[in-house]
């Protein structure tokens, strides 16, 4: 079976960093377990990079995996109990003869590692018990996704112990969707588990949601010069709810006008054809975030293609251009309903002025509140910290790469 080895999947100047992580992980399993571990698995976070607010109504996303991960010391056991403690949470125990969805467990890691095994025998694949301890670095409430890649981790290990590898990485990232859209009880789309399961720079195009296609993207970006930086405005996501659901509702209120119902069934020259009528039912705003959806999800295709050829310049005036398109047209920098917090617009302007005609930054994930995207060349890298925490306080600049592999088997 393919193991990765720690400079498969980290940079060079962490390798220390992850082998003492790993040994730690080890040296824990044992304490609580009386044996040592047999195996190690990682799965990433993610970031969004172009698609900003398209998957919803069917369109394309550019996602990658990120250096951020939750890794895995793990043994199989014969009795078909799954043991899980993360650090930090109390011990999870699943028995995986019994995949029947639990209300209660609902909204719990509990029903993730249930909803895996479920998802996994649903699909006529192998299942049994195992040991693991597990830690994360993978930011909460930063957009990088804890969770997709906590989900991603349970299904390679299941992958990695019972099924010889076999289950690609999508059909693990689909599962992952499953365990938390049924036993978490969440309805989340499919990027952020796609883009923790198969790593790198992924293209996803939702058109068939069943099948969705994904595309793996070459390009090295460890030899590009840059750091990807995400920064942390703290800003508060409490009661947002009603500004994050606006967003698809207003884009389908569009594509209902047409008698679709998603915008991907919409052709943009028909919305500009009708521009007036579409107004004056659906509302500017949802005409804006219509257009926007349009034109982000050409960009992604764009995005690829630069990258492809090894335009990185390219492809960041088409990150700045997405960017620019989620402050005017589809609003979701801040909230309409607190326009005193603007942490995200604070940050961007920060941002901009530090980088100048270098790089890139967008806001990253969902928006209204928390976190924006950079990517900083190294040399600037000291300066944009500095600014950014200046603002924002320690540690609200954190440094990433883009990992390019997504869920493994680690060979220590």
């Amino acid at each position: 079976m393919k193991t990765y080895t720690l400079d498969e999947i980290y940079t060079q100047d962490k390798l220390a960093f992850q082998r003492e992580r790993y040994e730690k992980a080890a040296a824990e399993f044992e304490k609580l377990f009386g044996e040592k571990p047999t195996h190690f698995f990682s799965a990433p976070g993610r970031t969004e990079i172009g698609g900003n607010h398209t998957d919803h109504n069917l369109g394309r996303v550019f996602a990658a995996g990120v250096s951020l991960d939750v890794i895995a010391a793990v043994k199989a056991t014969d009795d078909g109990i799954i043991t899980v403690k993360s650090e930090g949470f109390p011990v999870d125990k699943i028995d995986s003869a019994d995949t029947e969805v639990k209300e209660e467990e609902k909204n719990s890691s509990a029903s993730l590692i249930r909803g895996m095994a479920g998802g996994f025998l649903k699909n006529g694949h192998k299942i049994g018990g195992f040991n693991a301890y597990t830690t994360s670095n993978v930011l909460k409430g930063s957009g990088l996704s804890s969770s997709a890649a906590f989900e991603v981790l349970i299904g390679t290990i299941l992958n990695g112990l019972y099924n010889e590898q076999a289950i690609s990485a999508v059909e693990v990232a689909q599962l992952s969707q499953y365990a938390e859209n049924v036993y978490f009880g969440k309805p989340s789309g499919l990027m952020d588990q796609m883009a923790s399961s198969v790593g790198s720079f992924i293209t996803i195009d939702f058109k068939d949601e069943k099948e969705p296609v994904i595309k793996k993207v070459d390009y090295d970006f460890s030899k590009s010069g840059y750091a990807l930086c995400i920064v942390d405005t703290k800003g508060n996501h409490a009661d947002l709810t009603p500004e994050y659901a606006a967003i698809p509702q207003e884009m389908k209120s569009v594509a209902q006008f047409f008698g679709k119902s998603v915008l991907r069934e919409v052709d943009k020259q028909e919305l500009l054809d009708n521009i007036s009528a579409v107004r004056e039912k659906c509302s500017d705003r949802a005409v804006l975030r219509a257009l926007h959806y349009f034109d982000d999800n050409e960009r992604v295709l764009a995005q690829a293609e630069a990258l492809e050829r090894g335009d990185i310049e390219g492809f960041f005036k088409l990150i700045n251009e997405s960017g620019d398109s989620s402050f005017r047209y589809l609003q979701n920098i801040y909230a309409s309903s607190a326009p005193a917090e603007q942490g995200l617009s604070l940050a961007l302007y920060i941002a901009k002025s530090v980088l100048g005609d270098k790089g890139a930054c967008r806001v990253h994930g969902g928006g209204f509140a928390g976190t924006i995207q950079a990517f900083v060349p190294n040399d600037m890298l000291d300066k944009f910290s500095a600014e950014i925490e200046k603002v924002f306080g320690e540690g609200s600049c954190y440094v990433l790469s883009i990992r390019p592999v997504g869920g493994v088997m680690v060979g220590l």
